[in-house]
């Protein structure tokens, strides 16, 4: 199939091992938290594909917390190559990273949700003669992380999980839990279900999966605001993954990355036959049927939430990163292109699915070069 092929080479470009917490400044090449490759050869090759062109000074962006993992191994690489430039990012969530752009405080914000008109509308403030465009950069499957004493493996569907983060099902041994997972042995625990206290683009990509899966159990409106009521909330992706991590009971959402030091993640029921894991791969055989849906150079997806192909993850999201069409600050312009080329490149897409992403699909991310060649 296309779609499969696409797949394939899209996750084909992950050649490139990056963890760890990695440095947001010039100095980042000498951070001893990567993968301890700084000088093997295919780093270098990396780095001498970077293209520097006019780029100094210092970069400010702000925004998702999903893609931080991502932006610290980006940044690594790019200020390698790239001396002359300093890239501080700050993931201070979806809504405050939008706000901040369309203040003129950054020159691009990540967004896990394509802007509003009202966003579009304010930015032409700061875009001199142009407005703000959406570029998808990164995919990847948002996780729902548990801490449940004994189990180790757990399917939810997306009706249970409307019910739980509703506060409608609250305890580990709840009968419609116990249907899904007929073998587990469920305690008689709390569940503590923990939300975004920020605005988070995560949040609108989780509810708008709960409201297009179980709309008659999910029935707020949804958005960048955590809208239920009940349960516990933390701020950022890092400080949910903590409190699952330290919390008897817990559950929450968060992108895979996050999940790690030994979270487990729930495997969703879609109406394909064998529940789905949350796995970079299952994210971009979702992510690869959306729909570019934005006008002119705007490239915002249309995601869709209720797949039934096989292994097809549903809960999905793609970051934005939002820039200037045009009337970018003279400035910032030649960093901010520099810097969004790479992240577009191969070498930039293919750091992705090891560090837990999914590097978007060969066809968009085509259309997303094209469009940062003609920043202004």
């Amino acid at each position: 199939m296309k779609l499969q092929r696409m797949n394939r080479r899209a996750l084909a470009l992950g050649a490139l091992a990056v963890s760890g917490a990695l440095a947001l400044t010039a100095c980042g090449s000498d951070d001893t938290g990567g993968n301890g490759n700084g000088g093997d050869a295919s780093q270098a090759a990396s780095n001498s594909n970077i293209k520097c062109d006019d780029a100094k000074g210092q970069l400010q962006a702000s925004g998702s917390s999903a893609q931080k993992n991502a932006i610290d191994a980006w940044v690594k690489q790019y200020v390698a190559a790239c001396k002359g430039v300093q890239i501080n990012y700050n993931p201070t969530g979806s809504g405050a990273g939008i706000t901040a752009f369309t203040q003129g405080q950054t020159a691009f914000a990540g967004s896990d949700s394509a802007l509003k008109p009202e966003e579009i509308e304010a930015s032409k403030k700061v875009c001199t003669d142009g407005q703000a465009i959406d570029l998808p950069m990164v995919g990847g499957p948002i996780a729902v992380g548990y801490n449940v004493p004994g189990v180790e493996n757990l399917v939810l569907d997306a009706p249970t999980m409307a019910k739980i983060f509703d506060s409608k099902i609250t305890n580990w041994n709840d009968e419609a839990i116990k249907k899904l997972n007929p073998d587990a042995k469920l305690p008689d625990l709390k569940i503590q279900a923990f939300h975004r206290s920020d605005e988070s683009g995560t949040t609108d990509n989780f509810t708008k999966y709960l409201k297009a899966a179980a709309p008659d159990d999910w029935t707020y409106e949804g958005g960048k605001s955590w809208q239920a009521k009940g349960g516990q909330s933390a701020q950022g992706s890092s400080g949910l993954a903590g409190q699952v991590k330290q919390t008897a009971g817990a559950i929450s959402y968060f992108e895979l990355s996050y999940a790690k030091d030994g979270i487990k993640t729930v495997d969703v029921k879609t109406a394909a036959a064998e529940p789905v894991k949350a796995t970079v791969e299952n994210a971009t055989a979702a992510i690869g049927a959306a729909k570019i849906v934005g006008t002119g150079k705007d490239l915002a997806l249309e995601l869709d939430y209720t797949p039934d192909a096989a292994g097809a993850y549903p809960l999905v999201l793609v970051t934005y990163e939002i820039a200037c069409d045009k009337g970018n600050k003279a400035d910032t312009l030649p960093a901010t292109k520099s810097f969004l080329n790479y992240m577009a490149s191969e070498d930039g897409q293919g750091l992705l699915a090891d560090a837990g992403y999914a590097p978007m699909p060969t066809e968009i991310i085509t259309k997303v070069r094209e469009t940062i060649s003609g920043l202004s």
